[in-house]
């Protein structure tokens, strides 16, 4: 690997994020696009999960030991997950082809692009989480 998992130039930034999908081959379309297009590499497979990694964040996803009851993103836990994006364009485009897919959709799509008061894109991956790809000012 050749990461340091201990690197404290990295102090206080998310060193990873781990997901749970109650459909693990859906879900891994979805991410491997969705992260792909954001600049993460996949770093390792393996029969009930998969990783992706950017500089010093990775992300994994596995299968979830339990497939009930179903994501709720408005349950206590985790809401959504939010990325950069590398341009208002981007975000474009990315909205554009989760229009197109069959896996997600665009979330607050009549206040989209402004949904937060910024710009960005709004959408749900297979389980039901909302992901979010911000666009810069």
């Amino acid at each position: 690997m050749g990461y340091n998992h201990g690197d404290p130039e990295q102090a206080g930034q998310i060193h990873h994020v781990e997901l749970c999908s109650a459909d693990l081959e859906q879900s891994m379309k979805f991410w491997d696009w969705l992260l792909g297009e954001l600049g993460y590499e996949l770093e390792s497979e393996w029969e009930d999960g998969r990783s992706w990694r950017r500089a010093a964040t990775y992300i994994v996803l596995k299968q979830a030991a339990k497939a009930e009851p179903p994501f709720d993103r408005t349950a206590p836990g985790a809401n959504h997950l939010a990325f950069h994006a590398r341009s208002r364009e981007q975000v474009d485009e990315l909205t554009d082809a989760v229009r197109q897919r069959d896996d997600s959709a665009v979330l607050y799509d009549e206040q989209h692009p402004y949904a937060g008061g910024y710009y960005a894109l709004y959408c749900e991956n297979p389980d039901g989480m909302k992901v979010e790809i911000v666009g810069p000012e």
